[in-house]
């Protein structure tokens, strides 16, 4: 049997690193946790500071019953777990289990699962940390409290099985709110002018920007004809011309939000997605042999700091310079972190700035590859010189109205060569170059358009804009983003509609109701302080038992007052309006966990439901009879079918067009792109003007 005993969560992780400890040790997994609070009860002794009563998770016996085997026949056990709350939490629990001393030099961190991180963190083992621990079992507590105690009120007041979360209702509030800013949103009309020149032939762009030197609006089109009027002739003088030289630095590197957002934005990867397969490039990839066999790509993924080590920084200053060249260099910037980041730990990185994307392709799934690439991307982008541009603005008159006119240039790509920072609205970066223009110089109008537009209400959170709202605001941290948004679909809550959060009426119902009787759970404010409040504890500055107290005081006050008055919300089934087909009673539309849908009211006797088909106003091209309807599949992912189905099967990812292709007559659809749609042909290359 080896000397040594080390433990971690998974088996992808215990094989990587047990190749290389060597074999004096054997690296077990314990699959995650092995001990939490119990399902059927609170499992909170509030008679005794709250003590947790923790229980072995069921199923976690036999991993229990192999790791104390194990531990009978080794000389010492380190507890590997992952450098974080979670992890201190999961090497405290199985010290209980082990009789393991936590005070003895018993856990091992490491950022990177790379042989030499590895085997320097074995050199400097250390005590489990407690104020870790304490931190990790007050959020533990703290949703308890909240989750087991609001969920029974909302059993009994609205629908059995509905829940409340902590975190997960503040999400839900946040969606809520921004679809009632839409809904009260009034669109103002707005003018603009732009104009379309000609300098020695050579066509340019400029845009009404002021009359008489000062800035004048159009909210109207009599406003934009009084411009009109002013402008009769058919040229204008550059009245000014700067030219500036501008700078622009590279991004920083990766915390586990700007990843997920930047994910989403890029690779179109849901937070959930994201977050599993870094952990798949953390845990370690069989490179092959030559390469080092199973290694770790990437460092952490759960972080909110931007910090790297000075080796790391060292050997991505050493690949640019022998990749680009010493001028491609950048001076080092100075990251910013939030307060009370974690900053043990670095930002999300390549574990090596030599390791190419190009030359692990080959070993990589494609998502494992494009995941990897975007980290390597900005790492090494955010060691780069800033970018050069040469700006150049014009100023054009005639009759006190002027126009402006900006081009630029890029004089040095620096990082930009090889990694360009997303936006939310997918907005695809531009540099247009204005002809040699000087000032005096008279240039052609060739027509001038004017065009009306109306404010837009804000737009409806996407996952990425609804994490960076999260963080901007302080709620929740990096390992539960992802868990949040997963958790608040799964319970019916909200929905995903292109790809962007809407509320359901259960939601809704759910979230007022918190409102009413438990307004600090859902207030922004509160929830950010108790995330400071955890931080605190992490940092040894609280007490956990304190905050827990000072929350739960308030708590229960409205927790009785709740059990009192709040009154009972019938969800009643509204008439569909149809008959049964198996037994002829009346369908109703029902609330469910992903929306609406029908069923048979002589439930349970009859079990018949149907799906709640909505037409799109478009004949099905195959049977001539049937109505295209929109359907989700499985994974909730949107196509399109005849409502005659199983009769007609025709089907189509791309929405189809209510008519057909001028060319050939063939069924025309919308194609959907980061660009806006665009309506094309399926059988031959008609294609039609993208709209944004």
């Amino acid at each position: 049997m080896s000397d040594y005993l080390v433990i971690v969560e998974s088996p992808a992780k215990a094989k990587t690193i047990e190749r290389y400890l060597g074999k004096k040790y054997t690296v077990k997994a314990s699959m995650g946790h092995v001990r939490d609070l119990p399902k059927s009860k609170m499992g909170i002794d509030f008679e005794n500071d709250y003590q947790p009563n923790y229980i072995t998770i069921r199923g976690k016996g036999p991993v229990l019953k192999e790791l104390k085997t194990a531990a009978k026949k080794a000389k010492k056990i380190y507890l590997a777990a992952d450098p974080d709350r979670e992890g201190e939490a999961i090497a405290w629990h199985l010290a209980h289990n082990l009789n393991v001393d936590p005070n003895s030099e018993c856990r091992v961190v490491f950022n990177e699962i790379t042989k030499e991180a590895v085997k320097d963190s074995f050199k400097s083992p250390r005590s489990i940390n407690m104020d870790l621990v304490d931190a990790q079992q007050g959020r533990r507590i703290l949703d308890r409290l909240v989750g087991y105690n609001i969920s029974p009120l909302l059993w009994k007041k609205v629908k059995k099985g509905l829940s409340a979360g902590r975190v997960q209702s503040v999400a839900v509030k946040m969606i809520i709110d921004r679809e009632n800013e839409i809904k009260k949103f009034k669109p103002e009309e707005y003018w603009s002018i732009i104009g379309n020149f000609l300098s020695n032939d050579e066509p340019f762009e400029g845009y009404f920007y002021r009359l008489n030197g000062k800035k004048y609006d159009l909210p109207n089109q009599e406003a934009v004809d009084q411009i009109l009027k002013r402008i009769p002739e058919k040229q204008f003088t550059v009245t000014n011309v700067t030219k500036k030289e501008r700078k622009r630095n590279p991004a920083v590197p990766f915390t586990t939000s700007s990843l997920q957002q930047e994910a989403a934005r890029k690779l179109n990867f849901r937070a959930r997605k994201t977050m599993m397969i870094a952990q798949q490039l953390y845990e370690g990839i069989d490179l092959g042999r030559k390469e080092g066999g199973i290694t770790g790509l990437i460092t952490y993924m759960r972080t909110d700091s931007t910090r790297i080590s000075e080796t790391a920084r060292v050997e991505g200053r050493d690949f640019i310079t022998e990749q680009y060249g010493s001028e491609y260099l950048g001076i080092k910037q100075k990251t910013k972190n939030q307060q009370q980041a974690q900053d043990a730990h670095e930002a999300v990185r390549p574990t090596s700035a030599f390791r190419e994307p190009s030359k692990v392709k080959d070993k990589l799934s494609r998502d494992q590859y494009r995941l990897y690439k975007l980290i390597w991307d900005r790492f090494i982008a955010s060691l780069m010189a800033p970018a050069i541009m040469d700006t150049m603005t014009v100023q054009l008159e005639q009759n006190d109205v002027q126009f402006r006119a900006t081009g630029s240039k890029i004089k040095f790509k620096g990082f930009m060569k090889i990694y360009i920072e997303g936006n939310d609205d997918n907005v695809k970066e531009e540099h247009k170059l204005l002809p040699a223009l000087e000032e005096g110089m008279v240039v052609d109008v060739d027509k001038i358009v004017p065009n009306q537009h109306f404010t837009q209400p804000p737009p409806r959170y996407t996952e990425a804009r609804l994490v960076k709202t999260m963080e901007e605001n302080g709620i929740g941290r990096p390992s539960t983003y992802a868990p949040t948004l997963d958790t608040i679909q799964r319970r019916g809550y909200v929905t995903l509609d292109n790809k962007r959060f809407v509320p359901t009426e259960l939601g809704e119902i759910v979230i007022n109701m918190i409102i009413e009787f438990f307004p600090k759970i859902i207030d922004i404010d509160f929830t950010a302080k108790m995330e400071t409040d955890l931080d605190q504890i992490e940092a040894g500055e609280s007490n956990w038992v304190t905050v827990i107290d000072h929350f739960y005081q308030d708590f229960e006050k409205k927790l009785k007052i709740a059990e009192k008055e709040m009154e009972n919300v019938e969800i009643k089934d509204e008439p569909a309006g149809e008959d049964c087909e198996k037994c002829g009673n009346p369908m109703v539309i029902k609330m469910g966990r992903y929306g609406k849908f029908m069923a048979c009211s002589n439930f349970p006797d009859c079990r018949n439901t149907k799906a709640i088909l909505k037409e799109i106003g478009v004949t099905c091209p195959k049977c001539k009879q049937g109505q295209v309807v929109e359907r989700k599949s499985k994974k909730r992912r949107i196509f399109y079918g005849c409502d005659q189905y199983p009769e007609c099967d025709f089907i189509s990812w791309d929405k189809p067009v209510a008519r057909n292709c001028p060319n050939c007559t063939e069924q025309l659809v919308e194609k959907k792109s980061k660009q806006g749609v665009t309506v094309q042909c399926i059988a031959c290359d008609y294609k039609e003007a993208t709209q944004k």
